[in-house]
């Protein structure tokens, strides 16, 4: 019973700091410190069950851009959706070709929260100062899929929050349309790294002593509670700034390095 509570309690936050910026990966880190490690097979599938969470929130307008691809404009958002895409997946290949990615650590992960909340306060200022634009430009579409791979490469980066403001930052000011671009190229960025995660467990035998039971709950935890969280988000984000997810980012970077140094 207290793993069982434990699966669902990891699914919970899985589903919940997905696509809040506010870092799953800081946040699985103090669970498991807690609640247990978990196999890399578990975690992939709790991230799978985020992912499809999120596919279902936006199945319209995934809807849409499939099928009403001869407009002018709908292929040309599909086309900076795509090239987005292409630029994480290069750049991720030579990053992890290379080895480049830091520790998931404590200090790393808390440093970069702390950095990323103070990170999301300025940029929510200067994006204020803007003119309100919706359109999502050639430039924002590149610099989202470079954020994106820094964002895998540090974690604690949040990669919600990285292409969010990195969007509101370059040119799509308004908050609703820079998080649907943002949480748009997530799709089937993270699907793939999903995949790409899965054959390596899988090739690697990590499949033969798994849970599968834990693994299924956790995977439709995270699938309730990541679409709810993404719901709510959308509409929290259409009369708020994310100033309060800057502040909590910073607090809990701060009580990471007071609380579990070295860790």
């Amino acid at each position: 019973m207290t793993d069982l509570i434990n699966v669902i309690l990891l699914g919970i936050i899985e589903g919940i700091t997905e696509f809040l910026p506010i870092s799953s990966t800081g946040h699985l880190l103090i669970a498991e410190h807690w609640l247990g490690a978990r196999s890399d097979l578990f975690n992939v599938g709790i991230q799978a069950g985020a992912i499809l969470a999120i596919t279902l929130v936006y199945w319209k307008r995934i809807w849409q851009l499939l099928t009403q691809w001869r407009d002018p404009a709908t292929r040309d958002y599909l086309a900076k959706l795509t090239v987005a895409f292409l630029i994480t997946c290069v750049l991720g290949l030579v990053v992890t070709h290379y080895g480049f990615k830091l520790p998931e650590t404590v200090t790393p992960i808390a440093w970069a929260l702390v950095i990323g909340g103070f990170w999301m306060i300025g940029a929510e200022a200067l994006a204020a100062k803007q003119a309100d634009r919706t359109e999502v430009t050639w430039r924002v579409a590149i610099l989202v899929g470079i954020a994106q791979m820094v964002a895998g490469v540090f974690p604690g980066t949040s990669r919600s929050g990285a292409t969010i403001f990195t969007a509101m930052l370059f040119g799509t000011s308004n908050r609703a349309a820079a998080t649907e671009f943002a949480f748009l190229v997530g799709i089937p960025t993270m699907y793939a790294a999903t995949g790409y995660e899965l054959l390596k467990v899988w090739k690697g035998g990590g499949a033969v002593h798994e849970d599968w039971s834990a693994l299924i709950v956790g995977f439709v935890v995270s699938l309730i509670v990541g679409f709810i969280a993404v719901k709510w988000l959308l509409g929290y984000i259409r009369t708020h700034r994310f100033t309060v997810f800057a502040v909590y980012r910073i607090a809990l970077g701060v009580a990471l390095l007071l609380l579990m140094p070295g860790a």
